[in-house]
């Protein structure tokens, strides 16, 4: 992997295919029914993938809609030149309220004072702000009672400043199959809904599915699904492997900035929790750290691969650097291989020939999800788009 683009400024980047994320936005467009819209979610940097630019990769695969998750992030994405309508995922404060109708985003609604004042503010600038009214099913995180959807409706409709563009829930349980809190959560929704139109109140588009209820139930697509996880390449859950085909989008890579023979018994990085063992071990450093999503936690506990080949990374994790042995022409070693040079390429997330290291073996190893793993890692590293 010599020929590898990386950046100038430092040897660690993460890389992102946007070919894939393409393939998967329109594999999981193709799922739903041709009047569903599909609502993308880009909040965190797009899943630390990059949000403008995920943005609009997906939107010529066919997103509908885009979803964040603060006013910051979708303020971006319109200076971006998003011109979709954005979503805001929570009620955000008070204090955003002017930036929200400046930049015609779409909050989340579910508290009286918010709305008006939100309203307030529209008509002033002589506009109707678009809201998406949330309501609580049973996750307990926001929204109105599903109970009050009706009251809380009405007590703030009478204004001309604001619009209800949207309804939605969240699921707690979407990733299991045959599961009753699920059930009851979609009952609860479809209840509140019915109610709502009951009562002569517009509902906008009605929508509660995430990516795994996108995926495994096609009964909650109501008017649009809010795709987040699977259109980077990650599944939410196992079930949903059987169901569609996706392509990991993100890749973690670095390259060697150092190579050493230590003596036998040398001790390698903080604490000297590893002592090389034997004669003929090269001991290697990669600039990516836990300040860039490698977890400390990893220490001692992980792959990397070199050339193709899996070698072991050793010592403590650093901020900024760690470290990995590579045993020379034994056979008997932990992946026996060839010695490695300054320079050459080492994949801690992704392919290289036919070894992969998955979001979801790392994962595996923080006892952590996948969802974690790839945010943490587009903090800071760089970004390259091929």
């Amino acid at each position: 992997m010599r020929g590898v683009k990386c950046p100038e400024d430092r040897w660690a980047w993460v890389e992102v295919d946007l070919d894939a994320l393409r393939q998967n936005t329109a594999a999981l467009k193709r799922l739903l029914a041709r009047d569903k819209q599909m609502m993308c979610v880009v909040k965190a940097d797009a899943y630390g993938h990059g949000a403008v630019q995920c943005a609009k990769a997906m939107r010529r695969a066919g997103a509908d809609q885009f979803a964040v998750a603060t006013t910051t992030e979708g303020v971006e994405l319109r200076e971006a030149g998003v011109r979709e309508p954005i979503l805001i995922l929570s009620e955000p404060p008070m204090e955003a309220i002017q930036k929200i109708v400046d930049y015609d985003l779409s909050p989340a609604v579910f508290d009286q004072d918010f709305a008006l004042a939100l309203g307030e503010c529209a008509a002033a600038a002589g506009k109707v702000a678009t809201y998406h009214f949330a309501i609580d099913t049973g996750m307990t995180r926001i929204g109105v009672n599903w109970r009050d959807a009706v009251k809380v409706r009405r007590s703030i409709d009478f204004h001309r400043g604001i619009e209800c563009a949207g309804t939605f829930t969240h699921f707690a349980t979407a990733d299991v199959q045959r599961d009753w809190d699920f059930n009851m959560q979609a009952r609860r929704f479809t209840d509140a809904v019915y109610a709502m139109q009951d009562a002569g109140l517009e509902t906008g588009l009605v929508h509660c599915a995430n990516t795994p209820a996108t995926i495994l139930h096609p009964d909650v697509h109501m008017d649009m699904c809010r795709v987040g996880i699977g259109l980077y390449g990650l599944h939410p859950a196992i079930e949903t492997r059987r169901e569609v085909r996706l392509r990991p989008v993100m890749s973690v890579r670095g390259r060697i900035t150092r190579v050493e023979h230590p003596e036998v018994g040398t001790g390698v990085s903080y604490g000297l929790t590893y002592r090389v063992p034997k004669p003929n071990i090269q001991i290697c450093t990669v600039p990516i750290g836990y300040a860039d999503g490698l977890s400390r936690n990893l220490s001692g506990n992980m792959d990397v691969l070199v050339n193709g080949e899996r070698c072991r990374q050793v010592g403590r994790i650093c901020m900024d650097q760690f470290m990995f042995e590579v045993t020379v022409n034994n056979v008997r070693a932990y992946r026996p291989t060839r010695a490695v040079e300054y320079g050459d390429v080492v994949t801690v997330l992704g392919y290289d020939g036919d070894e992969m290291i998955t979001a979801d073996d790392m994962a595996a190893r923080r006892e952590t999800i996948n969802y974690e793993v790839v945010c943490d890692f587009g903090l800071r590293l760089q970004k390259i788009y091929v």
